[in-house]
C-alpha cells in the first residue's frame, strides 16, 4: 500500500551566484582549451622560406662544429694504432656528393683552414681536403658511384688514403726546403704515414654512413621544400 506523503513535492533550490559564476568560468576554460586543442601546429614546410634557410645553415654549421669537435675525441671504437676518423673529411665527402666541383673545393678549403687552426697551419689541411671535395663532385658528376652507404664509405677510405698521402709528401718537400734531408727521414715519414693513411682510411670509412645518413636526408628535404 503506497503511502502518501504529506510534506508535498520537494521544490528545487535556486543556484547561488557563486555557483552560477563558478560554472560560467568552468565551461569558458574548456572552450579556451578545446579552441586551443584545434589549431594545428604549422608544419615546417609552411615556414617562411627566409626562416627555412636560416635553419638549414644552422643544422649545416652545427654539424661541421660537432666535427671539428670530434676531431680530437678518443671514444671506444674510435681509435685504430692511436688514429682516429679524420671527421672534417667525412663531412667534405658528404658535402661533396651532390654538389658541384667549386663547391666542394671551397668545402674542403674551409674545413681544412678550421683543422689548421686546431692542429698546425704547416703544412696546410686545405690543398688536401680541397682535392677531395674536387675528386667527390667529379665521382658522382661522372656517375662512377651510385649513392648509398657502400659507396659512401669506398670513397671515405679512398680520400683519407689520398689526403694523408698528400699530406705526408707536404711534409717531405717542407723537410726540403727547411735544409735538406737524408733518405732515412723520408723513408721513416712514408713509413708512419703509411700506417696513419691505412687506419684513418679504414676508420673513416666505417663511420663515413654515420655522418652521411641523417645529412643527406636533411639536405635532400630541404632541397624538395625549395623546389615546391
Amino acid at each position: 500500500m503506497k503511502i502518501p506523503s504529506f510534506g508535498g513535492s520537494k521544490q528545487k533550490q535556486p543556484k547561488s551566484s557563486e555557483s552560477v559564476l563558478k560554472s560560467s568560468e568552468g565551461q569558458k576554460s574548456a572552450l579556451r582549451f578545446s579552441a586551443k586543442s584545434k589549431i594545428p601546429n604549422k608544419p615546417f614546410s609552411h615556414w617562411h622560406p627566409g626562416l627555412r634557410q636560416l635553419v638549414n645553415w644552422t643544422v649545416t654549421v652545427g654539424s661541421v662544429l660537432l666535427c671539428l669537435m670530434l676531431l680530437p675525441t678518443r671514444l671506444p671504437g674510435m681509435e685504430l694504432l692511436e688514429i682516429g676518423p679524420n671527421w672534417l673529411l667525412i663531412w667534405v665527402v658528404t658535402w661533396s656528393v651532390k654538389r658541384t666541383v667549386f663547391v666542394g673545393a671551397l668545402a674542403g678549403i674551409v674545413l681544412g683552414l678550421l683543422q689548421d687552426s686546431m692542429t698546425s697551419p704547416n703544412p696546410t689541411h686545405a690543398v688536401s681536403l680541397a682535392i677531395v671535395g674536387i675528386l667527390t663532385s667529379l665521382l658522382q658528376k661522372q656517375r662512377f658511384m651510385e649513392e648509398d652507404f657502400i659507396s659512401i664509405a669506398l670513397i671515405a677510405f679512398g680520400m683519407a688514403f689520398l689526403a694523408e698521402t698528400i699530406f705526408g709528401l707536404q711534409l717531405t718537400l717542407m723537410s726540403d726546403a727547411y735544409g735538406g734531408h737524408s733518405l732515412r727521414k723520408v723513408a721513416d715519414i712514408w713509413t708512419y704515414y703509411q700506417r696513419v693513411a691505412l687506419a684513418s682510411a679504414i676508420l673513416s670509412s666505417l663511420w663515413a654512413p654515420v655522418v652521411y645518413y641523417p645529412l643527406n636526408l636533411w639536405w635532400q628535404r630541404m632541397k624538395l621544400l625549395e623546389q615546391s
